[in-house]
């Protein structure tokens, strides 16, 4: 579903992405890890259509990140790490609206409105203000709501930032029922224990990937019994942060 070589960003003199080569299966759950400037963000804006290379190429769901931005766009889904539904709109105001951004047509959103709502347990709630939610409910509706269209492959940008332990558990619950059913998840998060949760993980340094494998792999490979170790052996050698 991805496949990047030699892939690098530059800003004048600061190379924010330094030739990353790198590839994502289908139905994989991908971790995409780095500390603060690490070049993770700028990276992700590439791969999601919203940047263009310096240098070097790839393809995301097919297309490609130099020549075709808009298809990757209209071909992926994306949560961002700070919510972006509409909190003064109604639940199912939000999903038929990004419904409609997605060009699905009327009888379609209408049908998936209703099942999203069935499946997520919120039909009592369809008419309450997404700003009254709580916030673990919040990140699921939005979750749901970026695979509203039925991507292949979903970004997810540290989509558990704030929310506590027991909604988390439950938000990976619905990240590993949608990689069931073949869809693609590349996330990033700072939960080291989530990164266990991942098929593989990278882990980028500088601009660069530093380590790339399974997180048993990763473990094995340093010596040490946990990611967070992991993650603390190589970002303690950064030399640039946010």
């Amino acid at each position: 579903m991805i496949e990047v070589n030699n892939l690098t960003k530059k800003f004048g003199n600061f190379v924010a992405v330094d030739n990353i080569t790198f590839s994502v299966g289908k139905g994989e759950i991908f971790g995409f890890l780095g500390a603060n400037g690490a070049g993770k963000t700028t990276a992700i804006k590439i791969l999601c259509g919203l940047s263009k290379p310096t240098s070097g190429g790839g393809t995301v769901a097919g297309f490609d990140i130099n020549t075709e931005s808009e298809k990757i766009k209209r071909s992926i889904g994306y949560m961002s790490q700070r919510f972006s539904l509409y909190e003064d709109m109604k639940v199912w105001e939000n999903i038929r609206l990004f419904g409609g951004i997605y060009g699905l047509d009327e009888k379609l959103i209408a049908e998936r409105t209703d099942a999203l709502l069935e499946k997520l347990g919120f039909s009592s709630l369809k008419n309450k203000m997404v700003r009254d939610l709580p916030l673990g409910w919040k990140q699921k509706l939005a979750f749901s709501v970026s695979m509203f269209h039925g991507p292949e492959l979903v970004f997810l940008d540290e989509p558990t930032g704030g929310v506590d332990p027991v909604a988390r558990r439950q938000f990976w619950d619905m990240i590993y029922e949608a990689a069931d059913k073949g869809i693609t998840i590349f996330v990033t998060t700072h939960y080291m224990d989530e990164a266990e949760y991942c098929d593989r993980v990278s882990i980028m340094v500088d601009g660069r990937i530093e380590a790339l494998d399974s997180p048993r792999m990763l473990k094995k490979q340093f010596g040490v019994r946990s990611m967070d170790e992991v993650f603390y052996r190589l970002a303690r050698g950064a030399s640039r942060s946010e």
